[in-house]
């Protein structure tokens, strides 16, 4: 890891890590965390003054890192409330590290001075479970919690090899967002439900944007995972079509589900129905551009409401819709977004008990309602949905979760020879190509990747012959 990281990182790992653990009195240590992947009892506390009900018991400090900067706010609000109201002399501190995240926690972890309570995401699940970072839950889960949570814990999202690491919290949803002044304008009812639809729209919106010059379509492609998971990938999830080019009943790789939707995407920047310089835009000047009213539509995620609330504030009317499909039949789900883990435990803390006492109170429906009241995230969970009220967020009603909204299970992750899919298809998109081809070599790359990972036991995933992506409608709505 060292070796990888350039001295301007270091420097900034080191300094951030340094000020952290300076300010915190706790939450390292040498381990006592129970052998990895066991299901044991949980530990009692460690506060016995506290346990046998004397009141000079000193405080149990407790820390809490997290990446996240958008609820931290909220989380600093509810942790303040904790620290104020439970019985246990508990005390948690909540640091927000934007930059250099999964960093400092593997410098945390190797200097033993670990943060007790851990945010943690897709990108760094499963990582963080095969260092050892993360302490098994499931020996503190009571039935109510079995119950609440079971229906939404993904494996290798939320546990591996039946172990749960982190239960879930929120996630976004993918959707076409649509300038809806440039619709009136343009004359079309409403966004378009199929692949043609979105090329003939894209074009009329070009045609009826000539005099303020705005275009019908936009995509981030200087970002290329970034665009291609919010646009082309929520298009073929919600088409039954594996995102990431996994086919799950076969249990290989195969990206020819893509060939429509990349064909459109290409035919509307021949058409000139894209906006001039998507080739190196990033998403930030793109969201700018639209608040302006200078696209008509694009992919992206529920987190564009606060963005055009606060960051761009949008001068025109928008909305947002499900994203067409390849032919407008729905086989799957729209894929949420940044899904799957929240919060968990560190393997070195001292204090776990303590530790899964902050995470019961986080996990309460009270935190968990107001989180998704407060437009933070959309919840998992359809009994929190049930509950709360709708979020007092302006454009939020089209990103509300529908039961054509869900969670897909996770593809592996291979490291493939030559230029990854994301790459190869937006490179299609702007300078043409054979895509047959282009399909038929990365679908051999990203297999012998495939067959390699699996034989070092990097990856386990295997076939599932009855997967049926239509069966995931419905799971995020009562």
């Amino acid at each position: 890891m060292f070796n990888k990281m350039n001295k301007t990182s270091m420097l900034t790992v080191s300094t951030i890590l340094a000020l952290t653990l300076s300010a915190c009195s706790s939450g390292g240590g040498n381990t006592t965390n129970s052998p990895k992947g066991t299901n044991e009892t949980s530990p009692q506390s460690t506060n016995a003054a506290v346990n046998e009900g004397t009141s000079d018991a000193p405080k149990v400090k407790l820390n809490y890192w997290t990446e996240d900067r958008h609820d931290l706010a909220y989380i600093q609000e509810v942790v303040q409330r904790f620290n104020e109201t439970n019985k246990n002399n508990i005390e948690v501190e909540v640091k927000g590290l934007s930059e250099n995240y999964n960093q400092s926690v593997d410098i945390a972890f190797s200097s033993k001075q670990a943060p007790d309570i851990i945010r943690t995401t897709p990108s760094n699940f499963i990582p963080f479970v095969k260092k050892g970072y993360l302490e098994p839950l499931n020996g503190y889960m009571n039935a109510e919690m079995d119950a609440k949570f079971g229906g939404a814990l993904i494996d290798k999202s939320n546990m591996m090899d039946g172990q749960i690491y982190s239960l879930p919290n929120y996630g976004y949803s993918s959707r076409l967002i649509y300038n809806v002044d440039l619709f009136e304008k343009a004359g079309i009812a409403g966004p378009p439900t199929t692949l043609d639809e979105m090329v003939e729209t894209a074009k009329k919106l070009t045609e009826a944007g000539q005099d303020t010059g705005a275009y019908g379509f936009a995509i981030n492609f200087k970002g290329a995972d970034n665009s291609f998971e919010k646009a082309p990938r929520s298009i073929a999830e919600l088409s039954g079509v594996g995102g990431y080019g996994y086919d799950f009943k076969t249990g290989k790789y195969d990206f020819s589900g893509f060939a429509d939707i990349m064909t459109a995407f290409k035919q509307m920047k021949d058409d000139g129905s894209m906006l001039p310089g998507v080739e190196a835009m990033d998403i930030d000047p793109l969201r700018a551009q639209f608040a302006e009213g200078k696209i008509g539509m694009y992919l992206s995620i529920s987190a564009e409401t606060n963005v055009y609330l606060e960051q761009f504030p949008a001068k025109i009317n928008w909305a947002a819709a499900l994203p067409p499909t390849i032919n407008g039949e729905i086989k799957g789900v729209a894929g949420y977004w940044k899904t799957g883990p929240w919060l968990s435990i560190s393997s070195q803390t001292k204090h776990k008990e303590e530790a899964w006492q902050f995470l019961d109170y986080m996990y309460s429906d009270e935190v968990l309602q107001k989180y998704y009241e407060g437009g933070y995230g959309l919840s998992l969970l359809p009994d929190i949905i049930a509950k709360s009220k709708t979020p007092e967020v302006p454009g939020i009603e089209g990103f509300l979760p529908t039961e054509n909204d869900g969670i897909w299970p996770i593809s592996p992750k291979v490291t493939v020879d030559g230029t990854d899919f994301s790459n190869l298809f937006i490179k299609y998109t702007i300078s043409g190509g054979d895509l047959d081809k282009m399909i038929e070599d990365v679908n051999a790359r990203y297999n012998v990747a495939l067959d390699k990972a699996r034989a070092s036991g990097d990856v386990t995933t295997e076939a599932m012959p009855d997967f049926d992506a239509k069966s995931m409608q419905g799971m995020l709505t009562k």
